[in-house]
């Protein structure tokens, strides 16, 4: 059954709707549980498609040896020499020594692509993706027909969050190669978080169509149905993919979404109480499916999720204002406080946290610290001018100055 609102929960949602992002702002307190779970997905999925960008693909290998182009004997002994020095390095596991290399060898031969690949792809094993996606921007200008420089400097911007510069980047690689199936897996994953849904199903079927038995596309083309509203579509799809891949977490966290969506609701919460036990050290299923039981009315269940995040990462923003907006619905106002609180730690300059907060205080009973805290999200709320956000403050200060 559905977690009915209370007063303390309307008002959570009405704050929070006008802070979170467009992915969060779907993840609404309707009282469908259909409608809860297919638009939780939108939210739900951030983190399986950031991880797929980061682990599901990878950049292609380090880049062969640098051919030598400079005419003058000396230059090229100093130039191979730290070639070699370089190599030698990032088989050590030395990035940083390798990557100064790399750097003191393309100052010698400025025109060698194969050397910002290599830059590039030390860059990205660091997760400096900015640079990353430098190194390989001045690879593809010295080489624009290599397929494989466009598809690492599509990996690279879509990691750096320039997520039109990704597309361009995977398009230019697809036409030099239109058989390149990482490629057209990132493309997709870009594209389905711009919201271009038709545009990600057509990259998924391409990679199908190419091959046939890749377990990469099922799951994606699934999520995308999902976060689409289309559950019944994707649950045979997903269903499909779980069978090729039954260890994958993810994949189970989005199979349960799609479960539930169809009214299968003790398939739906096995199925996510699996993802848990597959990786219970993964932060980001946790979280996933504590939003999945709170949408669902599973308190209990939700809170213990969030408080497993918070195990793993107790620096986790997430975590700490999922835990304080399950305590709050839930009238545990104490716990409500202790969570708030970590979250202004972690986030001082986040107005709905402070908001938050003064709505537990206020539920404690403790006045003086809600006004406190109200007034802080106020002045928060007006440095940004964020003018609605003002006037839900204004009345909060009002109302628990009239209650005393």
């Amino acid at each position: 059954m559905i977690f009915s609102k209370t007063t303390v929960e309307t008002k959570i949602y009405k704050i929070r709707s006008n802070f979170l992002d467009d992915q969060e702002k779907s993840s609404n307190y309707s009282t469908n549980p259909i409608n809860l779970i297919i638009l939780s997905v939108n939210k739900l999925t951030l983190t399986f498609f950031s991880s797929l960008l980061l682990l599901g693909f990878s950049l292609p290998a380090f880049a062969q040896t640098p051919v030598i182009v400079s005419q003058r004997p000396s230059q090229n002994n100093q130039l191979n020499e730290l070639l070699r020095q370089g190599r030698e390095f990032v088989n050590a596991g030395d990035y940083d020594r390798a990557i100064a290399t790399y750097n003191q060898a393309s100052a010698l031969d400025a025109q060698n692509p194969r050397i910002f690949s290599g830059l590039g792809y030390l860059y990205a094993q660091q997760s400096n993706f900015p640079e990353a996606a430098r190194a390989y921007q001045q690879a593809v200008a010295l080489d624009p027909t290599n397929g494989e420089f466009f598809y690492a400097l599509g990996f690279s911007l879509a990691n750096s969050g320039d997520n039109r510069g990704a597309i361009n980047a995977y398009n230019q690689s697809i036409q030099i190669n239109r058989s390149h199936l990482n490629s057209y897996l990132g493309l997709g994953v870009v594209l389905l978080r711009l919201g271009d849904y038709d545009g990600a199903m057509e990259a998924y079927k391409a990679v199908l169509r190419l091959d046939p038995n890749n377990r990469d596309a099922p799951k994606l083309v699934g999520s995308a149905l999902l976060r689409q509203g289309r559950a019944q579509e994707a649950l045979p799809i997903l269903q499909q993919a779980a069978s090729l891949a039954p260890n994958n977490s993810d994949l189970q966290v989005n199979l349960g979404a799609a479960l539930l969506a169809t009214g299968n609701y003790d398939q739906g919460l096995a199925t996510l109480d699996r993802a848990i036990r597959l990786d219970p050290r993964n932060a980001g299923v946790q979280l996933q499916v504590a939003r999945i039981w709170q949408e669902q009315g599973d308190m209990a269940r939700s809170l213990q999720a969030y408080q497993g995040v918070a195990s793993v990462q107790p620096n986790s923003v997430d975590a700490q204002r999922g835990i304080g907006d399950v305590s709050l619905m839930s009238q545990d106002y104490f716990e409500a406080i202790v969570a708030y609180r970590r979250w202004t730690e972690l986030a001082p300059q986040e107005g709905v946290a402070h908001y938050n907060l003064a709505l537990a205080l206020r539920g404690r009973g403790r006045n003086q610290e809600a006004i406190a805290a109200a007034e802080t999200a106020l002045n928060i709320f007006r440095q940004r001018r964020q003018t609605a956000e003002i006037e839900k403050a204004q009345t909060l200060i009002q109302e628990i100055k009239g209650a005393r």
